[in-house]
């Protein structure tokens, strides 16, 4: 099994990608090669392959990343399943995870991210979390978000060393944290993570 994220920039015509795409690059480079583990395509959507395990966690960190430019937001779709052909492109191989990715990206409406799997009643107990979890997730500001992106990077650091690392007070870093709702969101990919063990 493997998990394939699909996701678009929402409002990405308003803002000069140099203004995002910089940061954004940056974080896809940590997480694998380009073109064989991800790949941003048609100026403003993304693709990446990823193990189950990890594709909450990705997704959240890439919506941290995309919410530190104002006005900016991303669609997510994220589809669990077999891969039955990979080739040296992730937007050209194939299988059952990027049809399910598919379709949890085409099923947003007013939500911002979903996940298909082969499992249904896994799906909608993780949907009806990810419709909470996002419309706290939705709302983060640019600041607030830069926070999050940092402390989900370094989730060993202590809330003084995000604020050292940023430039910022760490009570400004508590009450970011906080507000974004870090803690419940940990809670929401801890559960996910315990759950896909199970299944897969």
């Amino acid at each position: 099994m493997e998990a394939v994220i699909t996701a678009d920039i929402i409002n990405s015509r308003e803002v000069s990608p140099e203004v995002w795409l910089t940061t954004l690059t940056k974080t896809l480079q940590n997480i694998g090669e380009e073109y064989t583990t991800w790949e941003i395509f048609r100026g403003d959507s993304i693709q990446i392959i990823t193990a189950p395990k990890k594709a909450l966690e990705l997704a959240i960190l890439l919506k941290s990343v995309i919410k530190q430019t104002p006005n900016l937001d991303i669609r997510i779709g994220i589809g669990i399943g077999e891969i039955s052909y990979r080739s040296e492109k992730v937007t050209t191989s194939n299988g059952a995870a990027f049809i399910h990715a598919g379709e949890a990206f085409d099923g947003l409406k007013k939500n911002t991210l979903a996940i298909k799997s082969p499992w249904k009643t896994f799906d909608k107990t993780l949907n009806i979390m990810l419709n909470l979890a996002t419309l706290t997730m939705d709302n983060w500001k640019p600041a607030m978000a830069e926070i999050v992106t940092q402390q989900l990077e370094h989730p060993e650091s202590k809330q003084i060393e995000i604020a050292k690392a940023l430039q910022k007070k760490q009570s400004n870093v508590s009450y970011s944290l906080k507000k974004a709702g870090y803690d419940e969101i940990l809670d929401c990919i801890q559960f996910y993570k315990q759950k896909i063990s199970e299944l897969c």
